[in-house]
């Protein structure tokens, strides 16, 4: 009805007029189109004008101080990780949503995930393909722990018991082929100190390093069989020959800033 009005008011009103710039045909369609707001209704009171001056203009909100941006939705399972996969790459979630089915908005600059309609994360949508973009408060503490740590904190850790702590503490860090299995062996260390104390621990270690058996297992072995107590004919307050082969933090500070994650 609206297209049929117009033509009848404002096309057929013109149609016999030449423009010479678009202008100038805009100001004769503003002309006529105030002129047909402004002719009374045939069977209602009133004007175009009062009518939108009375119902639709006191409903009128102001424009969003944000511009629009387009976004596309689709839908995903939370991995085992807590990470979803968009683009080839994989954002994180809180842990607790594993194998959960969420909808993720996706705009130009922002990734967002809903469950529900809830928001449960934001991310800044990363440039690069198979990237992990990780909020650590999403991660189980067991995982964040891991992300407290570093080669070089472990290293200097060990030190701190003896040179023998520190040279297995290395040797684990440098034969682990993933970070997540060496921090996991150097967290196992550190309980283990707890459990039996300084002197036991650097002892068990020199024990380790002795047969060149530089693990976790093998300290702990040492440790619960009581090896550690038999003395060693070496002077534990010097380094053997393979503490001399320890990389030392700067060494990790390359080697696992390079690796990627698995």
């Amino acid at each position: 009805m609206g297209v049929k009005i117009v033509e009848q008011w404002i096309l057929a009103a013109l149609r016999n007029r030449r423009f010479f710039s678009l202008g100038e045909l805009n100001t004769a369609i503003r002309d006529a189109l105030e002129v047909l707001n402004n002719k009374p209704f045939q069977k209602l009171e009133g004007t175009r004008v009062s009518l939108f001056d009375a119902v639709d203009k006191p409903a009128l909100r102001a424009l969003p101080t944000i511009p629009y941006e387009f976004a596309r939705w689709v839908q995903a399972r939370v991995a085992p990780d807590y990470h979803i996969e968009v683009d080839k790459n994989y954002y994180s979630v809180p842990y607790s949503l594993v194998r959960e089915y969420v909808n993720v908005r996706i705009s130009e600059k922002i990734v967002e995930v809903f469950l529900h309609g809830k928001r449960v994360a934001s991310h800044v949508r990363a440039r690069h393909k198979y990237g992990h973009i990780t909020e650590p408060t999403h991660m189980p503490k067991s995982h964040r722990a891991h992300m407290e740590w570093t080669p070089e904190k472990f290293i200097d850790w060990g030190k701190t018991f003896g040179p023998y702590t520190a040279a297995v503490t290395d040797q684990i860090l440098l034969r682990k082929a993933h970070r997540e299995q060496a921090y996991r062996s150097c967290r196992g260390l550190q309980s283990l100190a707890k459990k039996y104390g300084k002197e036991r621990m650097e002892s068990a270690c020199a024990h380790a390093v002795s047969i060149n058996a530089c693990t976790y297992r093998s300290v702990k072995s040492i440790l619960e069989a009581g090896i550690d107590q038999v003395t060693l004919d070496v002077d534990t307050d010097k380094p053997t020959p393979l503490h001399e082969n320890v990389r030392g933090a700067t060494y990790y500070g390359s080697t696992f800033a390079t690796e990627k994650p698995h």
